[in-house]
């Protein structure tokens, strides 16, 4: 499970659709920071003196009210004060329970200019005898008394209120840089999706040439391509069509004369061997330059496939095979082509994988599903018993024209043999994996997407 989530974020982390998105978020995320932490500091002295104004403002009125009004009309004074003005003032006692003013960065400021033109006694305080408000002291003549206003009165943008609109801002820039980011790399998509079907052997749609100069001549320099590459392989396969006519006559003429000649037993079965050799190295230069059409592939039954393959092999003197393959195994592609692979397998396992001591090769043939349903997939595995190759000689058995005499045995041919089946297997988006068994001989190993 780790290690899946682990891939998911590396395919993350290393995708340019993300790289983008994620540097245009830090990018606004740091711009955002920057914006506040300025606006904070620009914003700073003139909140202090819209604030400090307010206060001295009230409670000048309120004090000059009180001091002129007469002293019957001061109940009315103060309802009025309460219901227009929310503004309540109260008698300062020497037991009031009284709580320290607001802790931000504006209340130091605030108090400074208030006590400036008030007076250095005045108080402050964020609630008394718990109730809340911004409570601000004054004095008339000998007489002490609280004015309470209302906390909205003189509150700005609180932090909670910054991080809110923060929040929206960053928030309406992340979809901004999404969009961003996905037209960005829609053309990207567009050439790799693109590269990876021409890749399978399939014929990408022609790429669209408009947009900016740089993906406009990409696009344009991508369809030429696949049109020259096309063209390539169209004259290849008429050459190698001309190759197979033009060598097969000769050998099959000299085979013919061979027969006719007057020839000792041995020198004719040794000529024969020789022409069958060179018949069957040409085979191989055509398999391996014969390309696999995508549009050629249908839904194989892969189970039925192995058995009748294996049931053929069968019929060789010198090959014990041993079958474990599920039914309704279905896979798309081309069943000529498949069924070559596993043939050239088998003769591979043949030729170089007997068991030491023995003159019968016994090769092991296997069909499974591994998987989930919605992503199963088929292995197919065909091993012999022989002596393997050594772990740092495996990947060369893939390369065309190489074979390891000295641990897989003499070999006849051009070494194309593996070659071909990796070709194929590439071809139709499956996945090959060779490696030592255990108890001796080699495992190939196919992967491919069931249907």
């Amino acid at each position: 499970m780790m290690s899946r989530f682990s891939l998911r974020l590396a395919s993350l982390k290393s995708g340019l659709f993300w790289r983008t998105f994620f540097l245009l978020g830090a990018l606004t995320t740091l711009s955002m920071t920057a914006w506040v932490g300025m606006i904070s500091v620009v914003q700073h002295e003139p909140q202090v003196q819209q604030i400090s104004s307010q206060v001295i403002s009230v409670v000048t009125i309120t004090h000059a009210a009180l001091t002129h009004s007469a002293p019957e009309l001061r109940r009315e004074l103060l309802f009025d004060l309460v219901a227009n003005e929310g503004i309540r003032v109260f008698a300062l006692e020497d037991d009031d329970k009284v709580e320290p003013p607001p802790a931000n960065a504006l209340m130091p400021d605030i108090e400074k200019l208030v006590r400036a033109k008030l007076g250095p006694d005045t108080r402050f305080s964020s609630k008394v005898n718990g109730t809340p408000g911004f409570w601000v002291s004054f004095k008339i003549d000998d007489d002490a008394y609280w004015l309470m206003l209302e906390r909205e009165r003189i509150r700005g943008l609180t932090g909670i209120q910054w991080l809110g609109w923060a929040s929206v801002v960053s928030v309406v820039s992340l979809i901004g840089a999404a969009f961003i980011s996905s037209l960005i790399n829609l053309p990207l998509r567009r050439l790799t999706q693109a590269t990876r079907a021409f890749a399978q052997g399939r014929r990408p749609a022609p790429l669209p040439e408009k947009g900016p100069a740089e993906i406009m001549e990409a696009n344009r320099s991508f369809n030429q391509m696949v049109v020259q590459l096309q063209q390539v392989e169209s004259d290849r396969a008429v050459i190698l069509a001309g190759i197979s006519h033009d060598l097969r006559t000769p050998l099959a003429r000299m085979q013919l004369e061979v027969e006719m000649a007057d020839l000792s037993k041995e020198a004719r079965e040794g000529m024969q061997s020789d022409i069958g050799q060179m018949d069957d190295i040409i085979g191989q230069f055509l398999d391996y330059a014969k390309p696999t059409e995508a549009s050629s592939f249908t839904s194989i039954d892969l189970s039925a496939l192995l058995e009748e393959t294996a049931h053929e092999a069968e019929r060789l003197p010198d090959v014990r095979i041993c079958t474990e393959i599920t039914a309704d195994a279905h896979a798309m592609g081309n069943a000529t082509d498949l069924k070559r692979v596993i043939n050239n397998l088998i003769e591979n396992a043949r030729r170089y994988g007997k068991t030491p001591g023995s003159d019968v090769t016994e090769i092991d043939i296997r069909c499974s599903f591994k998987g989930s349903h919605a992503a199963r997939r088929i292995l197919i595995e065909v091993q012999d018993h022989g002596t393997g190759v050594p772990d740092e000689q495996i990947e060369q058995l893939l390369k065309p024209f190489t074979r390891l005499d000295t641990a897989r045995g003499q070999a006849n041919g051009a070494g194309l043999g593996l070659a071909i089946v990796e070709r194929v297997i590439q071809r139709h988006g499956a996945e090959l994996q060779v490696r030592n068994r255990e108890g001796g001989g080699l495992q190939i190993q196919i992967s491919m997407k069931a249907v």
